[in-house]
Order: C-alpha cells, then sequence, then structure tokens
C-alpha cells in the first residue's frame, strides 16, 4: 500500500475533530431522555425552542414511514402519540445524517448508494425487532442503530478503493483488510465518532461491534446482533453499498442465538423491507 497506517490514523483523527458536533438542542434532547424522571412536557420545551428541527421531527412524523391516520400538527401530540424515545431518535437521526452530509470523503462509497444501505440496515433491524417481540416504545432504537452502523466508514479518503479492491480480490472480510492496510477498522472509527456525539452505550455497541459481536456488552448484545443480522441480510440481497462484498455467512448462527431469532423470522422480512427502505428515504429528505 502507498500509505503508512499511523498516518491514516491520524488523517481520521483528525478529520472527526472536525466534524461538526451535534447541536445544542439535540444534546439536550439526548440528556432529558437518558433520565427516568424526564416528562414528555421537558423534552417538548427543548425541542420546541428550535424551530428548524421541530418542522424536522413534524415532517418525518407525518410521513409515509409513520402512517398516522390523521396529520399532527403539534410536538406535544407526537411526544404523546409516539414516545419520547421515538421522537429523542428522529432528532438524532435527523441532526446526524446532516452532519455528515457531504462528509463522505471517498469516491469508492458513492453517497447515494451507501445511505440506501444504511436505510437498509435499519428498517431490516426494525423489522426484526418486531419479531422478536420488541415493545413498540423501543423499536426505534433498532432503526436508528442499523442506520448508524457504519458511520465509521465516512471518515476514510479515497485509499478506501485499494482496500475495497484486495477485499474483493482476496475474498475477505473487509473489517479485516482495513485492519491490515489501515491500522484501524470502520468500527473503531465509528465508535470515535459516537464519542464525539456522545450517543449512548448501547448504541455505540451497534457501531463498535457489528462484526465483533462478543466484544459488546452482555446486555447490549441481542440488539448488536440483531443490527450484524441486518447487515447480513442487507449485504446478502445487494441493497445499496457499503463495500462488503462478501457477506459474513459463517456467523448467522451465532447471530441469530444472540438474537433471539430463527432462521424463518429472518428470511420472513423479505416481504416487507422494499417497502420499508422507501418508506425510510424521509429521513434523508429532511
Amino acid at each position: 500500500m502507498e500509505f503508512e497506517r499511523a498516518d491514516q490514523r491520524k488523517k481520521i483523527e483528525r478529520f472527526i475533530q472536525k466534524m461538526p458536533s451535534l447541536s445544542t438542542t439535540v444534546g439536550k434532547v439526548l440528556e432529558i431522555c437518558s433520565r427516568t424522571d424526564a416528562s414528555p412536557n421537558e423534552l417538548n420545551k427543548v425541542i420546541s425552542l428550535d424551530p428548524v428541527l421541530t418542522g424536522q421531527v413534524l415532517k418525518l412524523i407525518n410521513s409515509a414511514y409513520y402512517s398516522l391516520m390523521n396529520k399532527i400538527t403539534s410536538l406535544t401530540r407526537a411526544i404523546t402519540m409516539l414516545g419520547m424515545n421515538t421522537v429523542k431518535n428522529m432528532a438524532l437521526s435527523t441532526a446526524i445524517i446532516q452532519s455528515v452530509a457531504g462528509s463522505n470523503k471517498s469516491k469508492a462509497l458513492p453517497t447515494t448508494r451507501f445511505w440506501v444501505h444504511s436505510i437498509g440496515v435499519g428498517v431490516s433491524a426494525k423489522l426484526l425487532a418486531i419479531a422478536r417481540g420488541v415493545p413498540i416504545q423501543e423499536r426505534e432504537e433498532f432503526f436508528i442503530a442499523g442506520l448508524l452502523h457504519d458511520i465509521g466508514k465516512v471518515p476514510f479518503g479515497d485509499e478506501y478503493s485499494q482496500v475495497l479492491s484486495i477485499a474483493g480480490q482476496e475474498q475477505r472480510p473487509l473489517v479485516d483488510v482495513e485492519r491490515e492496510f489501515l491500522g484501524i477498522d470502520h468500527q473503531e472509527v465509528g465508535e470515535l465518532i459516537a464519542a464525539k456525539w456522545k450517543l449512548s452505550r448501547a448504541m455505540t455497541s451497534c457501531i463498535g461491534y457489528h462484526h465483533d459481536i462478543e466484544l459488546a456488552e452482555e446486555d447490549d448484545r441481542s440488539l448488536v446482533a440483531i443490527v450484524a443480522l441486518a447487515n447480513l441480510y442487507v449485504n446478502i440481497h445487494d441493497i445499496g453499498f457499503a463495500g462488503d462484498l462478501f457477506p459474513e455467512y459463517a456467523n448467522a448462527d451465532m447471530l441469530l442465538s444472540f438474537a433471539g431469532l430463527e432462521w424463518s423470522d429472518f428470511t420472513a422480512i423479505s416481504s416487507k423491507v422494499e417497502e420499508e427502505i422507501q418508506k425510510a428515504q424521509i429521513f434523508l429528505q429532511v
């Protein structure tokens, strides 16, 4: 390779340092929702102070993604209907997508196809969560975790094309080639970004361990496993592109076990994935 691994790590760290932080409003939203005694009224007050974010959240709520019967014009009503966790994740996802919009350094990962892949993983993770019987108020966490799982690939530069080429020629997992030739993989890069944005431990685990689930905290493994399964599904079906040309089939049984799912659950989502991806495109348009 034409570049030194140490230099590559420094470049990535500098890139992350220059990435915009999440807005003060989103930071307050995350802080409020992390408290067990937080009230919907507190969340409403914070988001309402940011007209742009309020508009984005209401646009998402009234999109086909949520398929509500009646139009919602009040943030208070939205929080009451969908719950604090769902509204928090709406605010978080829109803020993060906007923060990284146009930040993708590498021509190796076309932006549109990268986000189609990411949305596909988010949608698939949510469908698998439904199959698992996850309560409705917690399902959006799976979508957001899937949406953000590959965020660590954003800082890679054009040298990433060489990594993709080697992984393809040698038919090796992309994460292994990243470690060998870059000295860092997209999971570790993603953890650095998650730390900058002060994301939750569970969300950080999905970003940092979706290829190494056994390293995740035990309490987070079910969520991480479902995201990893969703990633496997999307790679098998060539939905978008994030560089993984050779899905890691060998891990499937282990992932299903950690996720508490069966093969039939994994295959059953195929009838809904495409439709849900189309609905979820709204997250890229707010």
